[in-house]
């Protein structure tokens, strides 16, 4: 069979020349010459012919639906991100922070599985085998059976894949791997598409599920070319500070489940521990209440988490400071001129700086109301009742919007003992009825009525 051949495509004209050069000779354009693989005259199989054979169009009512078996890691946190458990023949993509988890985690559910009689393969290429070793001593897997493989070279991995036939198979990271049908260096865009693209069609021809680690950038972002995550099934994002002992993995990705789904893990001596009650997390915990605090309802996936929302509103110079942490700053802004235009609430001349404790991030905007609440309780230094909760979408012209799931997030307030809760009129249990298992609701249709109410309780 004869070898492959390096070519260089142009990403703006789709030419190809066998060298690379800063410009096209065909279009023009600088700098837009990819490294790609020109497949040899005497090659019978094309290198990217299809998975399965070709079949007839069909009627979609027509095609039988079955559900996706699932296989539990048995670390129940990871499961419940990945939609139940992992799927055959499924391709995941985690990347994060460098020493942040992920190869703790993806050693301990490898393990997990390993001792369910679940065949496996953990495949490194950043460490030795003996620097895995002594990874699994110090998590308490000293007699775990997982077979491990040090190797960076795509064939030789695929080699290996299809001898052992493992279920789950690991490859730390995508960027350290490379193909010999390449010349560029492990890491690069043509690198890391090409093996990850090889890697998932031997996923789905086999059956083999493959988890691939990615590196991120200073932005966070991962490593690579964006088709990546257009590649794999289900793409996961390890959170939070590496001085804190608590990790969020959220999927960001999922073919299989939610998206925007999260687990939350605690990291011990023994690696990484799943929390069954992330609320508890969330919530500092104050002998009385401060001003300046108030917690939300938020929803992260389908599951209800409680968040404090801490606001500090002191005096500025000239040019007065508008920061925030786990939440939007242009959204604060924007809260910041709806509270002054249709409340009366004057932050013009004062530092606003808000905070989602814990290290989560926030993005939807049912926070809103419980940031305008705990911006005004810091600027008037009086503190909101304790078991209090608000949450709700503010509009520009000051009305409170619903939140989706209104009643999931009040049951879960009410099973944590909160008392008082403030939530947009369309959230509100139905009928006359304004409580629910020990919590009083009221309802506001618009920013000024929530400031009114705040100011009887107080």
């Amino acid at each position: 069979m004869a070898k492959d051949k390096t070519v260089y495509t142009c990403t703006e004209c789709g030419g190809s020349t066998p060298k690379w050069q800063g410009k096209c000779p065909n279009c023009g354009a600088w700098n837009s010459l990819i490294e790609g693989v020109a497949e040899a005259a005497g090659n019978q199989r094309h290198r990217f012919a299809s998975l399965a054979p070709a079949s007839e169009v069909a009627v979609l009512a027509d095609i039988e639906a079955a559900e996706v078996p699932r296989t539990p890691t048995g670390i129940d946190e990871l499961d419940r991100v990945l939609g139940g458990g992992i799927v055959e023949g499924g391709v995941i993509l985690i990347g994060g922070d460098p020493g942040i988890g992920k190869s703790t985690l993806l050693l301990q559910a490898l393990d997990g599985l390993q001792r369910a009689s679940v065949p496996t393969l953990y495949v490194t290429g950043e460490e030795s085998g003996a620097q895995v070793a002594l990874r699994s001593r110090r998590l308490g897997l000293d007699a775990s059976q997982v077979k491990v493989l040090a190797e960076i070279q795509l064939e030789k991995i695929q080699a290996t894949i299809q001898a052992q036939q493992p279920a789950v198979a690991v490859i730390d990271s995508i960027q350290t791997v490379y193909s010999d049908q390449l010349t560029s260096a492990p890491g690069s865009v043509a690198q890391v598409r090409e093996c990850a693209a090889h890697l998932t069609r031997l996923a789905k021809a086999g059956g083999t599920t493959i988890v691939l680690v990615g590196h991120v950038t200073k932005e966070g972002a991962l490593a690579g070319p964006r088709v990546l995550e257009h590649m794999v099934d289900t793409v996961l994002y390890f959170e939070g500070d590496t001085h804190s002992s608590f990790r969020l993995v959220r999927a960001i990705k999922n073919r299989f489940g939610a998206v925007n789904e999260i687990g939350v893990f605690a990291m011990t001596e023994k690696g990484l521990k799943g929390v069954a009650n992330p609320s508890a997390i969330f919530l500092s915990q104050h002998s009385e209440p401060v001003p300046g605090s108030c917690v939300l309802v938020t929803l992260e996936g389908t599951r209800p988490m409680l968040v404090e929302i801490q606001a500090l509103v002191d005096s500025g110079g000239p040019s007065p400071r508008r920061l925030s942490v786990g939440l939007d700053r242009d959204r604060l802004a924007m809260l910041l001129a709806v509270l002054h235009r249709h409340a009366g609430v004057a932050c013009m001349d004062q530092d606003v700086f808000v905070n989602a404790v814990g290290g989560v991030r926030i993005s939807e905007p049912a926070a809103d109301l419980a940031v305008m609440l705990a911006i005004t309780s810091s600027l008037r230094g009086r503190a909101l009742p304790k078991g209090f909760l608000a949450f709700g979408e503010v509009g520009l012209a000051g009305e409170v919007r619903p939140a989706p799931r209104g009643q999931e997030r009040l049951r879960e307030a009410a099973k944590l003992g909160f008392s008082v809760a403030i939530v947009p009129k369309a959230n509100a249990p139905k009928g006359k009825a304004r409580e629910l298992e020990g919590l009083t609701i009221h309802a506001v249709e618009r920013i000024e009525e929530a400031l009114e109410v705040v100011r009887g309780l107080q």
